[in-house]
């Protein structure tokens, strides 16, 4: 199998002749940092070698579980937030069938909850499921995230109501942590099937453990190929893979590189709708990595050639602070020959007998070419084909230049200490106890 291809020429040409060469041996002192342990963070590196050291018995563990939801649900309902549900979500709608909720199938639908405190979102949802055999996966290492832990609430009263409490007991899986915690409690108490969260692994790097795979299996996927993609890209990306044959730690550098130049927004860009949510698994991995101590690069996304035609004024002619990282897909899954039309009142017969696929082709080049002309660097990452093993392999990749550039960037890329502002400031304004003076506080702060 061939592995990603990664091309930085076009946005090398926009830093010092050599920059990128000349910060090798910083990236590589930073990969070594996350090899040795030394490395800020060090108690969250179990993701690093974890896609080699899955075995295949407990892949089938997760499948047999899987198996189980499948043949006794219509509907299965993953209850997580941030790292917790968009890894799962990112794959399965990368491999799925655009329309798959038209369709009828074998397939139970694959539902997403606790990611919102939107009350019409899940009375809409809890609506639907009325009339739905469902299962939930509750994925949460502590129990008591406010959005999931109320989202998993209404779910297991719901689930319970409708198919009875020992039913329900065999279609609701924990997925938490191995002894702590509101969820392992319930888990325990109630004896649904679980899943561990490791201790070591955060949640933007846990798509690889059960927080991902079981959702995925649950959808149809093969979690096998996906872990081989990750493991073969996890050895192409080794620390002793010379600079030069390192795909992560080239995108690592120029990223540093292009930062460093002032481009302070990386966009990544896809001409794959299917690759949406890829985006939004990256944007949380690279934002919560890196934004911190007044650094980083902005994550931000656009899936083109839609947002061409929203964004592409600003890309081309704004503010020279962006770059961009493309995902190319090189043949796509099906075919489809573009129609000649008798009257070509649209202009369009030049094309008649193209595939649909060429003429995307010409769109992702010719954007690049007009985006790298009005200064925007662009690197590009293509994979062979949209599958279950080039999507592990994009994740692993990701991952490992996010903890080789957050080491270069001199931040703990493994912490996220700012997500718990607005944690701290919305439980004093419900008056939960024990926050008495922060409520206090905030109030008259507002008054």
């Amino acid at each position: 199998m061939k592995n990603l291809v990664l091309d930085i020429s076009k946005a090398a040409q926009f830093v010092s002749a050599g920059a990128v060469e000349a910060l090798a041996p910083e990236v590589k002192t930073a990969q070594v940092s996350l090899e040795d342990g030394s490395c800020p963070g060090n108690d969250f590196l179990g993701w690093l070698h974890l896609p080699s050291s899955i075995t295949p018995e407990f892949l089938d563990e997760v499948q047999a579980c899987a198996d189980v939801l499948r043949s006794n649900c219509e509907a299965i309902v993953v209850a997580g937030i941030g790292g917790s549900y968009l890894g799962a979500r990112a794959v399965i709608e990368a491999l799925g069938n655009s329309f798959s909720w038209l369709i009828p199938s074998n397939n139970p639908v694959i539902l997403f909850a606790g990611n919102n405190i939107g009350e019409d979102y899940l009375s809409e949802l809890t609506d639907y499921l009325k009339d739905k055999k469902f299962g939930v996966i509750n994925i949460s290492k502590s129990g008591t995230t406010t959005e999931t832990a109320l989202t998993f609430r209404l779910l297991k009263k719901q689930c319970e109501a409708q198919r009875g409490k020992e039913e329900a007991r065999k279609v609701i899986v924990a997925i938490t942590d191995a002894k702590r915690g509101a969820a392992r409690t319930c888990a325990d108490k109630e004896g649904y099937t679980s899943f561990i969260i490791p201790d070591n692994v955060g949640g933007r790097f846990s798509v690889l453990t059960p927080v991902g795979l079981l959702p995925i299996a649950c959808a149809g996927f093969d979690i096998r190929q996906l872990v081989k993609g990750a493991t073969d890209m996890e050895a192409a990306c080794g620390k002793d893979v010379p600079f030069e044959e390192n795909p992560a730690a080239q995108y690592a550098a120029i990223r540093n590189c292009l930062y460093a130049s002032g481009k302070k927004i990386e966009i990544m860009v896809n001409y794959q709708p299917k690759l949406h949510f890829i985006s939004e698994w990256w944007k949380q991995l690279y934002g919560e990595s890196e934004g911190k101590d007044h650094k980083g690069i902005f994550p931000a996304s656009c899936d083109f050639t839609t947002d061409l035609h929203s964004m592409g004024q600003w890309i081309q002619d704004g503010e020279r602070t962006i770059f961009e990282t493309v995902i190319s897909v090189e043949q796509p899954n099906r075919s489809l020959l573009f129609p000649e039309d008798e009257e070509n009142l649209d202009g369009l017969n030049f094309l008649a007998g193209k595939r649909v696929d060429e003429v995307n082709k010409m769109a992702e080049l010719g954007t690049r070419l007009a985006h790298v002309d009005g200064g925007v660097p662009n690197i590009r990452i293509a994979i062979p084909e949209l599958n279950a093993y080039y999507i592990g392999q994009l994740i692993y990749f990701f991952e490992i230049a996010c903890g080789i550039s957050g080491n270069v960037l001199g931040v703990n890329p493994f912490n996220q200490p700012g997500v718990e502002a607005y944690k701290k400031n919305m439980f004093a304004l419900l008056d939960k106890p024990g926050y008495e003076a922060e409520s206090k506080a905030i109030k008259e702060r507002l008054a």
